[in-house]
């Protein structure tokens, strides 16, 4: 086991499906996978119970995409087979990494990994596989941060660790205003008051009815999961 204390005993970490894509935005970059993947490997090593929600919008986002063109739930449908395609690619590289990693999803797909069922998620993590869950929660209308409070609560993680493309939460975006500062901790109350749009406001009420604290910090640096785990502050903790 790899030295170093961990505040965290389980967690859930969201991933964007843009994450995976890298500048190119669509499909694939492994080399940033690898680098993912080599974090929460060592993650595993630490003692660490790892869960992971991916988003499927490197290759599909419902809303986005099908918007005006596609019926709502076959667009989100479309959308949840993408998180899978995503599962099944960090599936692969976290078996390169020499890590365990078992695919579980909402939707029932012969052949691509196991229906989800609070108990084999706890056998798999307990044992110390990293699991993926894939398909959102298995039906149209809800996001894949909505996802991923669900499955955080029904595992009993410890936290959720919400990558993302900025380094915490803002005033305002901090790409459109040079003035915007980053707070170190926020309530939930404060979050939707303020309108900030770090998960959508059903994926934020889920995580504060079950007192979840969500850490939001920047992928760019796969170290900062690492970082995270240990208790280290890496961006904004909302609680």
């Amino acid at each position: 086991m790899e030295d170093g204390v961990c505040a965290y005993r389980r967690v859930l970490l969201k991933l964007s499906g843009e994450a995976l894509a890298g500048d190119s935005g669509t499909g694939l970059d492994f080399r940033i996978m690898a680098e993912v993947c080599g974090a929460v490997a060592r993650c595993a090593a630490m003692g660490v119970q790892v869960g992971i929600v991916v988003g499927g919008g490197n290759f599909w986002r419902g809303v986005k995409n099908g918007e005006g063109r596609m019926e709502r739930t076959r667009a989100d449908y479309m959308g949840m087979l993408a998180t899978i395609m995503n599962c099944l690619a960090l599936q692969d590289v976290l078996i390169q990494q020499g890590v365990e990693a078992k695919v579980l999803t909402a939707m029932g797909i012969e052949h691509v990994g196991e229906p989800f069922s609070v108990e084999k998620a706890d056998e798999y993590l307990s044992a110390g596989k990293v699991v993926v869950f894939g398909g959102g929660v298995g039906s149209p209308f809800f996001t894949t941060d909505t996802g991923a409070v669900l499955r955080a609560a029904l595992i009993g993680a410890d936290a959720i660790l919400l990558a993302k493309n900025v380094d915490g939460v803002y005033t305002a975006d901090p790409k459109k205003d040079p003035n915007a500062v980053r707070f170190d901790e926020l309530t939930y109350d404060e979050m939707l008051e303020r309108r900030l749009a770090v998960m959508d406001s059903t994926a934020t009420c889920l995580a504060m009815d079950n007192h979840i604290p969500v850490l939001v910090f920047a992928l760019r640096d796969p170290e900062n999961i690492l970082r995270a785990v240990r208790g280290e502050n890496v961006g904004t903790l909302v609680k």
